[in-house]
């Protein structure tokens, strides 16, 4: 009886590891004085160095590509990269039919794009584009680990290490390009399946246009990637990544959370109880105490902002990409909003610190009642254009889910729910007088707090709607997470609204009519503040959880 087939296989690939390795016959034919075989190497990368309107860019032949992954190990080897860590990957492609299948493994880098986003977005400037090669490089020593170019780049090129805490990427081994040596994905693919070109920018951005780079990755016209898959094979229509239909859930980024809802609160209660003082007067008793609680909200948002960096100690690097980073403006504007409502809350408390603190009479012009509007106003507007950094910082990760309109009406409706619900607490509590009695503007803000809190709730709801979409796109698997692996979160994030922002303030608003005491409507103020805070503070680690980022074709 024969040996089996597989047997015999093995027999074979046993043989083979007993022969000496690619680097051993190389070694031996080098002390021996021999010459590469013509072509055997310097095929790999180009001869020469990229002339103005040119740059480096990798080229992939799919068809030499059988992803063994000798490209990663030796990516990881040379880099000295940590076991958790990889800038090569090797994803799979499959379609066809069952008489025709088609399967193609894709390896896949940094792009080192003609436009990085995760260059334009840093707020610290960690990240060069070379003039002359064009590759990408990340500047380890001045990174602060803040993490944005993770959301920016489309293709998850950038990986952050939290051992190191900073973010790290591929740089083409420009050391050995440098010395006319190919990179160490390039040199050990054993099919040269990788390889060095030059790209022409001019032909690469007309490319970009038509917006096809590969099956299942995201538009080229976002970065303008520079590296190039080719095939001699007609793929069929419906070639997709292996991962297409696995939704995943993203990272909660807790201290942007609490930032984030934390900062819009602090503006929100600024400017909600700047426009009803104009329009009830009277309220202006619970004014001084209310700026201190505001302004205690916005500065414990900006100490939570840095526990997201890897080396907060570098954090005041944060404002040197102001050119081009909304990071750096987010941080500029809520710096500049921290300021003046520290300013404005001492201006409207002159009198107590003044006998509290012992200290000398204030200046006659910061203690007239034109300053603290001055002040208020400049509060308002500096917080508002905080919000409005932090919505463009979103928006520019050009993910579906944190779209423009989408995240614009998200934060500045958090701003406003809960800068209600904080107005309505300080009210009840410090402006209804010796009286005892609801005062007036409470059942305004009461009202106005029920109605925004139902708009916004109906209006995230709003996206389970694309449950139908007939593509598998982005904001359906997002609506899919909410109903599946978030459907806890989701649920708790719903009772807590609607206790907290409807039920709550209508309750405020029946003790007001039936004429009951002020501190009964505090309580359920109180209470629904707090179910209020902790509702937003879910809404926003759910806008992380379930965004579904672009990305490149994965594996099983």
């Amino acid at each position: 009886m024969s040996a089996p087939a597989n047997s015999l296989l093995v027999s074979e690939l046993l043989l083979r590891q007993r022969d000496m390795t690619a680097v051993e016959r190389f070694a031996k034919r080098h002390d021996a004085g021999e010459t590469p075989p013509s072509g055997c190497y310097e095929a790999l990368i180009p001869l020469g160095k990229p002339k103005p309107g040119e740059q480096y860019g990798f080229r992939v032949d799919l068809d030499s590509c059988t992803g063994c992954k000798a490209c990663v190990a030796a990516c990881n080897s040379l880099n000295g990269l940590d076991d958790d860590e990889a800038w090569r990957s090797v994803g799979l492609l499959h379609g066809g039919s069952s008489h025709a299948p088609v399967q193609q493994t894709v390896t896949t880098a940094c792009h080192h794009c003609m436009d990085p986003a995760c260059m334009n977005g840093c707020p610290v400037r960690a990240y060069e584009k070379d003039p002359t090669t064009g590759i990408v490089r990340h500047l380890d020593d001045q990174c602060i680990g803040c993490q944005y170019c993770v959301l920016t780049c489309p293709y998850e090129v950038p990986q952050f290490n939290s051992k190191r805490g900073i973010v790290r990427k591929c740089d083409m081994c420009s050391d050995r390009l440098a010395a006319s040596e190919a990179p160490a994905c390039v040199q050990s693919c054993p099919n040269q399946a990788i390889t060095i070109q030059i790209v022409d920018k001019t032909r690469t951005l007309e490319d970009a246009q038509a917006g096809t780079f590969l099956p299942g990755a995201p538009s080229p016209a976002i970065t303008v990637p520079t590296t190039e898959y080719v095939t001699k094979r007609a793929f069929p229509r419906n070639l997709l990544p292996a991962d297409f239909y696995q939704v995943r859930t993203g990272h909660p980024h807790l201290p942007l959370v609490f930032m984030l809802v934390l900062t819009q609160l602090s503006v929100g209660a600024f400017a909600v109880e700047f426009f009803l003082r104009r329009l009830f007067p009277q309220l202006a008793t619970a004014r001084a105490y209310h700026a201190v609680i505001a302004l205690a909200a916005g500065l414990l948002a900006l100490g939570a902002s840095v526990f997201h960096l890897g080396r907060p100690k570098y954090a005041f690097r944060a404002v040197i990409g102001l050119r081009t980073s909304w990071l750096s403006r987010e941080i500029l504007a809520f710096g500049a909003f921290a300021g003046a409502a520290a300013a404005y809350a001492a201006c409207v408390w002159r009198g107590a610190l003044t006998a509290l603190l012992h200290l000398p009479t204030l200046p006659g012009w910061l203690a007239a009642p034109t300053a603290s509007d001055a002040l208020g106003t400049l509060v308002v507007v500096s917080g508002l254009a905080g919000v409005g950094c932090s919505v463009m910082l979103y928006v520019k990760t050009a993910r579906e889910w944190w779209s423009g309109a989408r995240t614009a009406f998200r934060f500045f409706a958090t701003a406003a729910v809960l800068g209600l619900a904080t107005t309505l607490v300080s009210l009840l509590a410090f402006g209804c007088g010796p009286s005892g009695r609801v005062c007036v503007g409470v059942t305004l803000a009461a009202r106005l707090l029920a109605i925004a809190t139902g708009v916004k709730l109906a209006w995230e709801a709003s996206i389970l709607l694309h449950l139908r979409d007939k593509q598998w796109g982005s904001l359906r698997r997002t609506a899919s997470l909410l109903l599946g692996e978030l459907r806890r979160e989701a649920g708790a994030r719903l009772a807590l609204g609607l206790a907290g922002g409807v039920l709550a303030p209508l309750l405020v608003v029946y003790l007001a009519n039936i004429g009951d005491d002020s501190k009964a409507a505090l309580v359920f103020a109180i209470i629904g503040w707090a179910a209020l805070v902790g509702a937003e503070l879910l809404e926003r680690a759910l806008f992380f959880r379930a965004a579904s980022p672009p990305r490149m074709p994965g594996g099983v």
